[in-house]
């Protein structure tokens, strides 16, 4: 059913039905499009805010990527249908809309393209898509072979709707001059000032062809007709009819006649996106319309992709892993932070956590994300809601809601670069902010940690207005009195994070101070917060505790359990209780839940996580963003085997009946699998599909850094592997600060801790230091068994 090619690049699934909703994706800066088995895509492009170039049938909500997309026959596609001309008979590629059963199919995800190739009737069809590095079009190429022994008359129709572009204008054309169709649309506005902002939006949209199809068709109407996609009424003409939409749903749908001998191939090219006026569509046609152009931009974007390679390589006793791990998480966390998930104003949250993965692949990035947040610092060391990345940008959304954990993140991120880079002359770049004053980053660090430590009741905890890293807990603090267990022991963990940047940096007195302040707020959470076997979640506006035993829902959150790790709050004693109570109460076979049990209706001095559907998204699913965390503070603890098996339970797969369940390929981490796995175990482990979130940066951290044991500080590189108990040996090739470490770890009888050679000679203390930039380090490591 599903296979990964020899060297990893691609992953193939033989099956349009197994996982209906599986897909893939491809990025440049300008555009992002994710394409299904079935031939159903969701694009978007900036101008500079995210826009559409093919639209549903009817007007649509401007909306992020939703959760477990629903796709319906009209949802926008790429698709191609082909008839027999002599008995009548119709299938499609990949497989919608006509859905015949189809002798094979191969839906076949790479790293730099997406192809299919499907077989039925004795003709083969292969389909591949590819984008360049700058521009925001589709290339698409389409072949066509008889597989039989005898001539084939076969005519080819590539149908690519434009959907519902706009109530105020729309209309689409065959359009010689540019050999294709393009259609026409105007983006509704009132204001009389929008008007002049909307000149420069790119409304029209096109399909271009490099052959001159036999004829076309541009209205959506006339293409169905009463037939439906499945078997639409044009095509059982000898010719599509050639309508014109004005004021109608557009469409693109072209039509080819081959007569093939047995055998013979017939290839054409398309190319598929948006446009400023008909200079642009001259321009892209004369650039990528040839066979030479498609070529070239192929070559272009696999360059553009391996830049995003990482800095890690392994080899395991779980093949599965080591293909994930070598080929698709870095390949994720570059989107993360190449794009910034195509927004203009990302979450400061997550901007810093996404840079945060920059570190293991272009550091460059990473540097300039910190420089970029901390100059729109607020003027009292507060972090904005979001960070905006363009001109004229603004907040927009869930950033126009006020939370409080956005400068927990500085030092947090800042951890992971410095270890990687041992960059510290970054904290003495000065940063002119927004309001006019300027810091030094090391001073604005400072500054955001004293806000932190202000932002506190009168217990010590930290209030959490309308949310903390959880957006949904909107109710907990709204009437300005509510606080979050997750925010407090967080709050003592940048604290601390920063002491140790400061002690570094030989101001002894900062360090002391802001320890002293993490034992402080430290202490709040166990006075508080400590409930007997966990941390509560928070205290409502009206001092109601929750995220504790007395609650039948939404009883134990593993967030406040977490951090408490991590900041030092819970002792060891506490720590093994909290294990076991995730354990009992939050394991599933998909992963740790973010709380247990969800809730299954409104509590209305919690908020709207209470609201999601139980088991999806925040209301308790395996939300891999949480989950990460914890794996994180195992990682800390020298919890390995429990720290393997929740990172492992991140990847779908290896069983045939995992990839089922959760219906997603392993070439990326979603943002949650389905929880309430007691409630509704049918839908327990389905996958979001949603390949943005701040889950991977920290998957990828969790990889190098815990399992590998590879961490850098100021001078070298820590060597502490921490693999599984049920693994002997491992193999890793580790690129860190321009140098190349190849290390062979195992265990052995004789290691009482690891110990690391290096020609022959022990290395002390496990550390190696004295890096050259461009040198090999072949590394023998032994560890306790």
């Amino acid at each position: 059913m599903l296979r990964s090619t020899e060297d990893g690049d691609r992953y193939e699934l033989a099956s349009p039905t197994a996982l209906p909703k599986a897909g893939g994706f491809l990025w440049n800066q300008k555009m992002m499009i994710q394409m299904t088995c079935r031939g159903y895509a969701t694009a978007q492009f900036m101008q500079p805010e995210p826009s559409k170039y093919a639209h549903a049938p009817n007007l649509e909500a401007k909306t992020f990527m939703q959760p477990e997309q629903n796709y319906y026959a009209h949802h926008p596609g790429r698709f191609v249908y082909v008839k027999d001309e002599e008995t009548g008979q119709l299938f499609s590629a990949p497989y919608e809309p006509v859905r015949a059963p189809l002798d094979r199919f191969v839906f076949s995800v790479g790293k730099s393209n997406i192809s299919w190739t499907v077989e039925h009737l004795g003709i083969r069809v292969e389909m591949t898509l590819v984008i360049p590095t700058h521009d925001v079009v589709e290339l698409w190429s389409v072949k066509v072979t008889n597989l039989t022994s005898q001539p084939r008359k076969v005519s080819v129709y590539p149908y690519f709707p434009f959907g519902y572009m706009s109530w105020m204008n729309q209309e689409a054309e065959w359009r010689p001059d540019l050999g294709g169709i393009v259609s026409n649309s105007i983006t509704p506005y009132q204001k009389a000032t929008d008007y002049f902002k909307n000149k420069s939006l790119k409304d029209k949209s096109y399909f271009l062809s490099e052959t001159a199809p036999v004829s076309w068709e541009a209205m959506q109407q006339a293409f169905e007709g009463e037939g439906g996609l499945h078997a639409p009424t044009s095509l059982t003409k000898p010719e599509l009819g050639r309508s014109e939409a004005r004021y109608e749903t557009p469409v693109a749908v072209l039509q080819y006649r081959a007569d093939l001998k047995t055998d013979e191939q017939r290839e054409y090219r398309f190319l598929f996106g948006p446009a400023l006026d008909d200079v642009e569509i001259r321009a892209v046609r004369d650039k990528y319309l040839s066979k030479e152009g498609f070529a070239q931009t192929a070559r272009e974007y696999a360059e553009y992709i391996a830049k995003g390679k990482g800095c890690l390589q392994i080899e395991t006793p779980d093949k599965h892993v080591d293909n994930f791990v070598n080929n698709w998480l870095p390949r994720q966390c570059y989107y993360h932070g190449d794009v910034n998930r195509l927004t203009t104003d990302p979450q400061t949250r997550n901007y810093l956590q996404d840079n945060m993965g920059m570190s293991y692949i272009k550091p460059e990035v990473a540097r300039k994300a910190f420089l970029t947040a901390v100059s729109q610092q607020e003027k009292n060391g507060a972090m904005p809601d979001g960070i905006l990345l363009a001109e004229g940008a603004e907040l927009k959304y869930i950033n126009q809601i006020p939370h409080t954990d956005h400068c927990i993140w500085l030092p947090v991120t800042l951890e992971a670069y410095l270890s990687e880079t041992g960059d510290y002359d970054l904290l003495k770049v000065p940063v002119k902010g927004m309001h006019g004053d300027t810091y030094t980053v090391f001073e604005r660090f400072s500054r955001a940690m004293d806000w932190l430590l202000s932002a506190r009741d009168e217990r010590g905890l930290s209030y959490i207005a309308q949310g903390d890293w959880c957006d949904p807990l909107n109710m907990v603090g709204y009437k300005g009195k509510g606080v979050s267990g997750w925010q407090t022991v967080a709050t003592a963990f940048a604290l601390k994070l920063w002491a140790d940047v400061c002690e570094q940096e030989g101001k002894a007195d900062l360090a002391a101070h802001y320890r002293a302040s993490a034992k402080v707020v430290n202490d709040a959470a166990n006075s508080h917060l400590w409930d007997g076997d966990w941390f509560a979640r928070g205290i409502t506006d009206e001092n109601v505790i929750f995220g504790v035993k007395k609650d039948t829902e939404g009883r134990i959150w593993l967030n406040p359990q977490t951090w408490s790790i991590l900041s030092g709050a819970a002792s060891n004693e506490q720590i093994a209780k909290m294990l076991a109570q995730v354990d009992s109460q939050m394991s599933t076979p998909y992963g740790t839940v973010m709380f247990a049990p969800p809730y299954s209706g409104m509590r209305e001095d919690v908020g709207r996580v209470t609201q999601k559907y139980p088991g999806s998204a925040e209301n308790g699913s395996v939300y891999n963003h949480a989950a990460v965390f914890y794996v994180h503070s195992l990682y800390s603890i020298g919890e390995a085997d429990r720290a393997y098996d929740a990172l492992r339970k991140m990847i779908p797969g290896p069983s045939e009946e995992d990839y089922i369940q959760r219906g997603q390929l392993p070439v990326y981490i979603p943002n949650y699998y389905r929880g309430a796995y007691q409630r509704y175990p049918r839908t327990a482990g389905r996958s979001s599909q949603l390949f943005n979130t701040g889950t991977v940066s920290w998957a990828y951290r969790c990889f190098i850094e815990g399992l590998c044991g590879l961490r850098g500080d100021a001078e070298g590189l820590h060597i502490q592997p921490q693999l599984p108990s049920s693994w002997d040996a491992v193999k890793v090739t580790r690129l860190f600060r321009d140098a190349t470490f190849v290390l062979d770890i195992r265990r052995s009888a004789d290691a009482k801790e690891v110990v690391v050679k290096h020609e022959g000679r022990v290395v002390p203390e496990a550390r190696f230091t004295n890096i050259k930039p461009g040198a090999t380090y072949k590394l023998s490591v032994s560890i306790p068994e």
